[in-house]
């Protein structure tokens, strides 16, 4: 299998024995009275929303459960400086970021210097898992640190990483890290070339919730056409403007845009005649029952939601770096197909809008059941 876009040969990695410690196996019989520590992290809204789902699910079976933003367990403001220089990036050179990810590998001065940076965070992470039974991570930055202090011993108890990304990058991945859990088997396939241990579980996604019964007009939504859906994460990052023009060049459907927090996207659009702009929506299950398509331009937690609803999904003009990864990685996998020009786009408009329905993964365990029934037992082939 191909692995993504930013290593065609990976670097490998080095074992856990060969760093020096062999961490134990996880907890078995996690249920009432344990502790767990979720560690997230701030820099997207999709790590955030995954760590709220484990604390949500671990709390149903009597978990005592602690989330933390590894943004601020960084000493001296460095991971809030982090994510103003990530959003920055992301915003205003975003092909730059590209760059950045394709540098950021194994054996790299790069790289180095970065798990160097985010292991600054150990000290409190140590703090905060005082007594835990088990650490959850849904961001690389925290997987990183909490890799390090499992490998130096400082830290006994076990540790797994939730990818919350359809592809990934070596910097999710950690050989102290006890666990890799992947959406998906491409996901799963790609740590495990990193030199991971890793297991495909069920993704991370709310059931959707929506009112029984709902329309366009209760959205304030346009009749006629039918709606595109377009979002690009909380922050409404990337070529939303450029795909919404490109949809509505179709002649085929009525884009309907989810800013999210950038209002100077939601002012432009709205200025344009044919697309609705949305801002920031709690209501997306509602939101996606009366879309027709949704495209997708960052493969993130949106993409989950959708795929969840059922609602045909596309991916175009993903955002570089992981965006585009997860758009190849998600078409890999079956999930969703991703068009690449915009010649291709009112062809596969016409199939969503015919023939199509999305789906999430399945087959997998879910997390709960993992944790607590084989999380000690990880069964043999997982490498």
């Amino acid at each position: 299998m191909e692995q993504g876009w930013w290593s065609a040969r990976p670097t490998r990695v080095a074992t856990v024995s060969e760093l020096g410690g062999a961490p134990r196996p996880l907890a078995p019989g996690l249920g009432p009275g344990s502790r767990v520590v979720v560690v997230t992290g701030s820099y997207g809204a999709g790590h955030d929303a995954a760590a709220r789902e484990i604390a949500l699910r671990l709390r149903g079976i009597g978990c005592a459960v602690d989330t933390y933003d590894v943004v601020d367990l960084l000493p001296a403001r460095t991971g809030r400086l982090l994510k103003v220089a990530y959003l920055a990036q992301l915003r205003h050179l975003p092909g730059s970021w590209e760059v950045t990810l394709r540098r950021l590998q194994p054996g790299s001065r790069t790289y180095r210097l970065t798990r160097q940076l985010v292991g600054l965070a150990g000290h409190r992470l140590l703090r905060a898992a005082a007594d835990a039974d088990l650490v959850v991570s849904t961001h690389p930055f925290a997987s990183q640190a909490l890799g390090r202090l499992r490998v130096d011993g400082d830290l006994r108890c076990p540790v797994v990483t939730y990818l919350t990304d359809a592809s990934v990058h070596p910097l999710w991945v950690h050989p102290g890290v006890d666990l890799h859990l992947a959406q998906h088997d491409v996901a799963a396939d790609e740590a495990r070339r990193w030199g991971c241990r890793t297991r495909v579980v069920e993704p991370l996604v709310p059931v959707p919730t929506r009112r029984t019964s709902v329309d366009r007009r209760d959205l304030g939504l346009p009749e006629g056409r039918p709606l595109a859906v377009l979002v690009g994460g909380s922050l409404g990052i990337g070529e939303l403007e450029e795909a919404a023009i490109d949809l509505l060049g179709t002649g085929r459907v009525t884009p309907v845009v989810v800013c999210g927090r950038n209002q100077r996207l939601r002012e432009r659009l709205a200025a344009r005649p044919g697309i609705v702009a949305l801002g920031w929506r709690d209501d997306l299950p509602d939101l996606f029952a009366v879309a027709s398509v949704v495209v997708q331009n960052a493969g993130g937690f949106m993409s989950l939601e959708a795929m969840a609803s059922g609602v045909p999904l596309l991916s175009y003009r993903p955002i570089p770096g992981h965006g585009r990864a997860n758009a190849e990685a998600l078409e890999r996998a079956g999930l969703v197909p991703f068009v690449r020009r915009p010649g291709e786009l009112p062809a596969a408009v016409d199939h969503a809008l015919t023939a199509a329905t999305s789906r999430l993964p399945s087959g997998a365990p879910d997390l709960v059941a993992l944790l607590t029934g084989a999380a000690a037992r990880v069964p043999a082939g997982v490498a």
